[in-house]
Formats: structure tokens, sequence, C-alpha cells
């Protein structure tokens, strides 16, 4: 499944690490280029984590349009395949009314299976997804993902342990195909025609990245993080696996439910998010199409705008 070369040639991306600015800078170049953006990321389609996500405030929302936030409840899961759909329909619409769509957000996969398509795979076996959750109530996260590394070593490298959705359904492929996921997933990129010419990357240099990253934390559990899992443990549908599974939450599960001391899973937090940030540049570093913009993390946003604005 590939998005339209004619919508995509007229999108501009923006990813970059957590904490490296992209939300603030993604504002500030939508608003030069007269631009909606649309959400690269795979948590913030989730209603009422706004905290853990850093999801755009309010007052952002208003400054500038965004779609594909607040689409699901967070114990619904998500695919690769209804976000590229989800995302031309958004397209559509912004193009419609004379507007570029901007992507902006960390997720990887996302931004690759836009920009050179995404294999679908075979349909969900569901007894074979009870075997291996099975397997992971007897063994454990880590005895699954070694079991995914000895058939699909690329996969296991990029995909952390705890992420059983996405460990369960490489394995999943692996078995019903014969193929590991890595190989089937082997999509080319578009040739430079046909490319869409404004795909960037924020690279803060890794002081400034690891610094921004424990204020964005400590200000998280200011901000309220730790009510926000509590309410969304006691609404009706509470967290499903997904939500459950992502940064922020998983740590004050384990405070709320495993009785982590609330210090230990700020600094848990902390060294998860460095881990992932380290995941994001491998995976991103990958991708040819990437114009890398380094930062300082002295500019300002708007200064930041303002040079991808004009390259």
């Amino acid at each position: 499944m590939r998005f339209q070369t004619s919508i995509l040639q007229q999108c501009w991306f923006l990813a970059g690490p957590t904490a490296s600015g992209k939300t603030a800078t993604g504002i500030a170049l939508a608003e030069r280029i007269g631009a909606e953006i649309v959400c690269l990321d795979s948590m913030t389609i989730y209603r009422g984590m706004d905290i853990g996500t850093a999801k755009p405030t309010s007052e952002e929302q208003v400054r500038v349009p965004h779609h594909l936030l607040d689409i699901r409840n967070p114990d619904e899961e998500f695919s690769t395949a209804e976000f590229l759909s989800a995302a031309l329909v958004a397209c559509e619409l912004i193009v419609s009314r004379g507007k570029v769509p901007l992507f902006v957000g960390g997720t990887g996969l996302y931004l690759r299976s836009l920009l050179r398509g995404v294999f679908e795979g075979p349909s969900a076996d569901w007894t074979l997804r009870k075997e291996l959750e099975d397997f992971v109530a007897a063994e454990g996260a880590l005895a699954l993902h070694a079991k995914l590394a000895t058939v699909d070593a690329p996969t296991a490298a990029r995909l952390h342990p705890n992420d059983l959705r996405r460990v369960i359904r490489a394995l999943e492929i692996q078995t019903l195909t014969g193929q590991p996921a890595s190989a089937l997933q082997q999509e080319t990129p578009l040739s430079p025609e046909e490319r869409p010419r404004h795909v960037y990357w924020l690279n803060p240099d890794r002081e400034t990245l690891r610094e921004r990253i424990s204020q964005r934390v400590d200000a998280m559990f200011s901000a309220g993080l730790v009510p926000e899992v509590e309410r969304l443990l006691q609404s009706p549908q509470g967290l499903g696996k997904t939500a459950r599974q992502a940064l922020g939450y998983r740590e004050v599960l384990a405070h709320l439910e495993a009785g982590l001391p609330l210090a230990e899973a700020i600094e848990l937090l902390k060294t998860h998010t460095h881990q992932f940030a380290k995941r994001q540049r491998t995976w991103f570093r990958n991708l040819e199409e990437l114009q890398v913009i380094d930062v300082a993390g002295t500019e300002s946003a708007e200064a930041l705008a303002a040079h991808i604005s004009l390259i």
C-alpha cells in the first residue's frame, strides 16, 4: 500500500527524536507556509492521553489546525495501514482548502510508510496471538523478544521488548509467511523525481537532547501525569495494551499498580526516553529522503522554521 504520489509531493514533513522541539517548530513552520498539521505520532491519536504524549496544547491547536489527534479511545488499536488511510483523507481535505499538509511527529514507522508504502501482511491469526501472549505470561517479554531475534534480527533490533503488540505481529508474520517481516517490509524509496522535496529531521546534539528530555519528564509529572493515568484507569474503557506500553504511561502504571516509588518511576522514564530517542535516531538515519537540520539548542522555533522554509 502506497500513499498517492500526487498528494505526497504536496506534503511537508518535520520529524525528529522526542523533545527535539518538533511541536513548536512545526507550528511556526505551518504559519509560514500556510499549512495544517497532520500528527505523525502513534500515541497522540488517543483521547485523554495528553500530558504523557506531550500533545499540542489547546492554544497551539487554535494557532494551526491539527489532524489525527484524539481519534481513538485508549483501549483501541490503530494499525499503520489505518494511519495511512486516515492521513490520506486528512491531506485531501487540507489540499482542497488550498493549504499545505505538514506532517509533524516522531513515529518512524509512520513516516517510512508514507514515503515508501507499507506491507500489510497476512490477516491476524488470533489463535497464534493467544499462544504468544501465553508465552509472555509464562516466560516474560524478554524471552519473546529473544525468540523474535532468532528469526528476524533486524526487526528485533528496532523493537523494544515491551512493545509486545509489534513483537507479536512480527512473529505472526514470520510464522504465517515463512519469511521475516524485515524482508517483506523492504519498500524501496521513490525516485528523486517522485518523492516529496520537503522532508526534514531535527537533529539536536546529544547533550542538548538529554537535558531537554530530563526537563520534559519533570514538567510532565508537575503538570499531573500521575492523576491523568489514574483518570484513564478509572474510565469505562480503561487502557488497552498499546496505550499501556506508551512512554510515561507504563512507568506510572508501575508506580500505581506495582508499587514502584514515584521518584524511581520518574528516573526510569528519563532512562527509557533517552533509550527511545537513541532508537529514533537509528531508525531515521536509514531514511535517505531526510534532510538533516542540526539543532544547537539555542535557536527559537521561529528561527528554525524560517531556516527550514527557505531550504
